[in-house]
């Protein structure tokens, strides 16, 4: 398996990672890599994973994420992180009370780039918002407030990615999507 460093300050991320490849695996976090200010999930993925190669001088694996709302377009998109500090999640099911549309798109996107070849390695799943956030009892960092995981209902299902345990979550994941082909290049 080719070996990378994961660029990550969550721990969850790195131990979701780590179940779905199989093993351990390397991660730390690199507190000075710049946030770029996009919509296109891409670039945002693109421009991290070369400035955290930059800093770790390795070959290198990062992530981000982004939830669209089909009545504000690719909003809040890869935003999503600011949306929920400014307004949580209770704001981002108000902001799109008004609509008739609900619909919603989950996207991750996976980079690895190894200071010559960068790889992408992407997931989406469309759902809906629901009306307000709804998580289950047990709390973990990816149910937190601070996650959008308590608002989006992958169509299929009528739970949020919150209520699901991770044996219901696992058809649902668009984070699983991408790291099945992740896996498939790892292993090449």
């Amino acid at each position: 398996m080719k070996e990378f460093v994961f660029i990550t300050g969550n721990q969850h991320k790195a131990d979701y990672l780590a179940k779905w490849l199989g093993g351990p695996i390397d991660h730390r976090a690199v507190e000075s890599l710049e946030e770029l200010q996009t919509l296109d999930l891409q670039t945002v993925v693109e421009h991290k994973a070369r400035g955290a190669y930059a800093a770790v001088q390795k070959p290198v694996l990062v992530e981000d994420v982004a939830l669209a709302f089909s009545a504000l377009g690719k909003l809040p998109g890869t935003f999503v992180k600011y949306f929920l500090e400014e307004v949580g999640t209770t704001g981002l099911c108000q902001m799109i009370e008004n609509f008739d549309d609900r619909r919603a798109t989950a996207s991750i996107m996976y980079g690895y780039f190894d200071g010559t070849e960068m790889q992408f390695f992407e997931g989406h799943v469309d759902g809906v918002v629901a009306p307000e956030p709804r998580r289950s009892d047990e709390a973990t960092a990816w149910k937190s407030s601070l996650s959008w995981n308590s608002i989006f209902i992958p169509n299929g299902s009528d739970k949020t990615y919150a209520q699901m345990t991770d044996e219901e979550l696992e058809p649902f994941s668009h984070r699983k999507q991408a790291i099945e082909k992740l896996r498939v290049f790892l292993e090449s």
